[in-house]
């Protein structure tokens, strides 16, 4: 009988993602999980029907590698309308299954071994993972409680010639903390004339409390 094949991860440090753990733990001692986002609502009707319409149609076959040319022109126009960006649909635009294939993505075009990529923490728990895949180093810097604002003389002392990214988070997973304008002022001074390239994740753009706007880079 032959042995079995033997895998080695590229990521032996990293265990059991957060999510895994704490939806163990909930189930465990019967609680209510807020650990992670359960939406508790139907799908809304008139969404399913166009799927389906859309599917009986035809449209279910291999598009361009970076997505369906009218979704890029829609995403376009909402960038567009929300934040006064004009960006190309045919150039600028990628679409991804998701936020998190998004980001590696992002990481995977503009890392090399040995590059140092600044993350502010507590952080979403894909951003470290994805930066050490890529044979990187992250860089944590803790968000200043009680408002878990960023201390941007902090940053500037991490910085160094090995910086090739910053990772923001507006609004932020957990806390829900938005950048300012003053902030992104602050975050365009230290990246202006270098080749450090800003990646953000503005996931929870519409998922803003007490009256705060949503500050995007693409301002």
């Amino acid at each position: 009988m032959s042995s079995p094949i033997q895998i080695t991860s590229k990521l032996p440090a990293v265990g059991t993602t957060i999510f895994t753990v704490m939806s163990a733990l909930a189930a465990e001692h019967k609680a209510i999980n807020l650990g992670q986002g359960f939406p508790d609502y139907a799908m809304n009707a008139e969404l399913t029907g166009l799927v389906d319409k859309a599917m009986r149609e035809g449209h279910n076959q291999y598009v361009h590698m970076n997505g369906y040319m009218p979704l890029r022109e829609a995403i376009a126009e909402k960038v567009q309308y929300l934040y006064g960006a004009t960006v190309n649909p045919d150039s600028d635009i990628t679409v991804t299954p998701g936020a998190t294939y998004a980001l590696f993505t992002a990481l995977a075009t503009v890392l090399q071994p040995g590059d140092e990529v600044i993350v502010f923490e507590p952080a979403y728990d894909c951003y470290i993972p994805q930066i050490e895949l890529m044979g990187a180093k992250a860089v944590t810097i803790g968000l200043v409680f009680p408002d878990y604002r960023i201390d941007w003389n902090t940053v500037r002392a991490k910085v160094t010639e090995r910086t090739r990214a910053i990772v923001i988070n507006t609004p932020h997973n957990p806390t829900g903390a938005v950048l300012s304008k003053e902030d992104l002022s602050e975050l365009e001074s230290i990246v202006r004339d270098t080749q450090i390239v800003v990646i953000a994740d503005e996931v929870y753009e519409h998922l803003i409390f007490d009256g705060l706007p949503h500050e995007s880079v693409l301002k």
